[in-house]
């Protein structure tokens, strides 16, 4: 990673109204020439955004919330959906409708090849974690996985679906270390699930706090965040890890070669995801930051609250960004790797 001072020139910032920082010229094919950061609503937007394109909608789940059942930890997470009006910003807040009210503590979502909605539910002390799957169309939710040989899993954070249907997600133990789970079962995981076989595979047990993944445009490669830097709710150890690590994807199934791809500062990383031509973004506490396919940081859009965000839009040039109190929308040049159903 580049420790370069930004080379954006006042007039930039003039131009863009402080909302975009240069580090390198490249970034310039990520903006275009008219790129804008606008907030589309208030709203408890936490983590899990996830694009539909048949259907304009942005669906995301909510910030934790205290509940009334008496167990150590106990609190809500909704599924929420917003309405939007293609690039037109903001919306009402009437757009805003909840999908389901108690999710199981949900967290990361994607869309599966046939454009259901995938979570990660962290689960509570009362009801097991599990990667579930909610048809939008009649909203029957099933569980796809919730155990590895019979042990719980802690609590699932982020999925992908690669093009070939397998499951890829990560499984943190943060519930046990924020109090809402029991003593882990298994380690801090990296998953594989292939629906055809229903078998779960460990892919990656070399992180402290495995979060965020992205595939690459052509899949040969898997972008992996590690907030290790984040233990308790609110913290952050510096001497841990708060980097993105990238693996060789060896047969369409097992990762290989993992390395340093890139360190995010301030903060640790969360959210990832990769545009069409290789670009990495990553969240931080200062925004979301872009780093060339090399490693090298080329910009960031300055958004201090980021937690999460994805690609998505008419033209798939929008990026979503959830940031706990709104969703923010930046339109870009760059596209997002993949189409969304």
């Amino acid at each position: 990673m580049k420790n370069t001072a930004p080379i954006t020139v006042a007039s930039d910032t003039a131009r863009f109204g402080g909302s975009f920082i240069s580090y390198d010229e490249t970034f310039s094919a990520v903006l275009g020439n008219a790129p804008r950061l606008v907030k589309v609503v208030d709203t408890d937007a936490h983590e899990g955004p996830v694009y539909v394109t048949s259907e304009d909608a942005l669906y995301f789940t909510t910030l934790p919330s205290p509940t009334d059942i008496p167990l150590p930890g106990s609190r809500n997470v909704a599924i929420k959906r917003i309405a939007l009006n293609s690039d037109q910003f903001p919306v009402s807040p009437t757009n805003v409708a909840i999908v389901r009210e108690s999710s199981n503590l949900a967290n990361g979502m994607t869309l599966d090849n046939a454009g259901r909605l995938v979570i990660c539910e962290q689960g509570t002390r009362a009801e097991p974690a599990r990667i579930s799957c909610l048809d939008l169309a009649t909203n029957a939710i099933e569980t796809v996985v919730d155990q590895w040989f019979g042990l719980r899993l802690n609590s699932p954070n982020d999925v992908v679906v690669k093009s070939d249907g397998t499951i890829w997600f990560t499984d943190p133990s943060y519930g046990f270390l924020q109090g809402f789970k029991p003593e882990p079962m298994i380690g801090d995981y990296v998953y594989r699930f292939d629906p055809q076989t229903n078998r779960l595979s460990v892919v990656a047990d070399s992180f402290t706090k495995p979060n965020g993944l992205a595939f690459s445009p052509d899949e040969s490669l898997l972008y992996i965040t590690d907030s290790g830097a984040n233990q308790e709710q609110g913290s952050y150890y510096v001497h841990l890890p708060h980097h993105i690590q990238v693996f060789d994807v060896i047969e369409g199934r097992r990762l290989a070669n993992g390395r340093l791809f890139a360190v995010t500062t301030p903060g640790f990383p969360d959210g990832i995801k990769v545009d069409s031509e290789g670009r990495v973004y990553a969240s931080a506490f200062s925004g979301v930051q872009v780093f060339s396919s090399l490693g090298d940081l080329i910009g960031e859009i300055r958004l201090p609250g980021a937690v999460n965000f994805t690609f998505g839009g008419p033209d798939n040039n929008i990026l979503y960004i959830t940031a706990d109190t709104a969703v923010w929308a930046a339109t870009l040049q760059a596209t997002g790797a993949n189409s969304h159903p």
